[in-house]
């Protein structure tokens, strides 16, 4: 079988860039085994336009933004299911000291952060130095997207679904063989196999651990995420997704008691309602030490390439470098200078 290019990875990454390519008219194959806990599969699914104790605005935000927004829209009516919806944050500051950082950017940050009539919350939480709001934040249906996706490659026989080794790829200057699969290119959307990629583990991958509690709170309204410390963010089948931490050093990528420990202490003395934890999931992320994505071509091998490192902004970035990933492909056209691998050349080129 001939394709244009062999996609490995049906992530975040993997999803977007195997959808832009299709619509470009090229062939792709994705080649994927289907795992119950990955970092797309566990993570909250939002875009939050600010970061950070001093509230900044995350990098580029201004363009990935709205790009994002616009190609979710696009996906979800494709796949007829509603992939995104506004569901701003409300940050319950937990220190004077939150207070005060949130008050002295509201001076001359309006367009995202406003304030919050507190009352209306006072029945649910302990509300301990006061609420805001950041705005638009959205919050995306992630494995809706992956499982409507990927029955989309299946009905057009572009997905298989095995684990890949990238030992049995056969390599030249023209062609990427793989097992009966032919193809012009090969792109690793492989989220935390890309650190041992033997192509690019000389990139500065540094994975982290996410954990995630999912629990019930029947009485707390869907239409907003909360956020202190912790965030809890309106889930699948009427759950709260509740999470997460970032774990540099761990041992394993399980679930740890002492995660659950601590996000029921805090749900404890956060919440005035009800709740009950159903679920608690773990896994890891393929973050970097430049917290920038890695997108392009190897240097030395033009035919084979990467999409991944998107970290915890993975949302926000995925659709947008996707895309330009394609266009680099098809047209030409560069990569953002901060994304593309072409700054890791001469370490690539050892």
């Amino acid at each position: 079988m001939q394709v244009d290019t062999l996609i490995i990875g049906q992530g975040l990454c993997g999803s977007f860039l195997s959808w832009n390519l299709l619509r470009a008219g090229q062939q792709v194959m994705v080649v994927d085994k289907e795992k119950p806990y990955t970092a797309t599969k566990v993570a909250s699914g939002v875009i939050n336009p600010v970061t950070g104790r001093r509230i900044v605005r995350t990098w580029e935000i201004e363009t990935f933004m709205p790009f994002a927004v616009n190609a979710y829209r696009e996906m979800g009516t494709e796949l007829s299911i509603e992939l995104i919806s506004q569901c701003n944050v409300l940050d319950f500051h937990s220190t004077p000291e939150n207070k005060i950082a949130f008050t002295e950017r509201l001076k001359t940050e309006t367009e995202y952060l406003s304030l919050v009539d507190e009352k209306k919350w006072d029945s649910l939480f302990h509300l301990q130095f006061g609420i805001g709001e950041i705005h638009p934040c959205w919050l995306i249906q992630l494995t809706d997207l992956l499982s409507a996706w990927r029955k989309k490659l299946e009905q057009v026989n572009s997905i298989v679904e095995t684990d890949f080794n990238p030992e049995d790829v056969v390599i030249s200057a023209e062609r990427i063989q793989w097992k009966d699969i032919s193809a012009n290119r090969i792109i690793y959307c492989d989220g935390n196999a890309g650190a041992t990629n033997p192509w690019f583990q000389l990139l500065p991958f540094a994975p982290n651990k996410g954990e995630a509690i999912i629990a019930s709170i029947p009485d707390l309204p869907r239409n907003h995420i909360y956020k202190q410390s912790l965030s809890v963010v309106p889930w699948k089948e009427n759950l709260f997704w509740i999470g997460s931490t970032y774990e540099w050093k761990y041992e394993h990528a399980n679930p740890t008691s002492a995660f659950r420990e601590k996000v029921e202490f805090q749900l404890q003395s956060w919440l005035k309602i009800p709740y009950q934890i159903v679920d608690h999931m773990a896994s890891e992320r393929p973050a970097n030490i430049e917290r920038r994505p890695f997108v392009g071509f190897h240097p030395l091998q033009k035919n084979i390439g990467i999409l991944n490192g998107m970290g915890t902004k993975g949302c926000s970035l995925a659709p947008y470098f996707a895309y330009q990933l394609t266009q680099h492909i098809i047209n030409g056209k560069p990569i953002h200078p901060l994304a593309s691998i072409d700054r890791f050349k001469n370490i690539l080129s050892r």
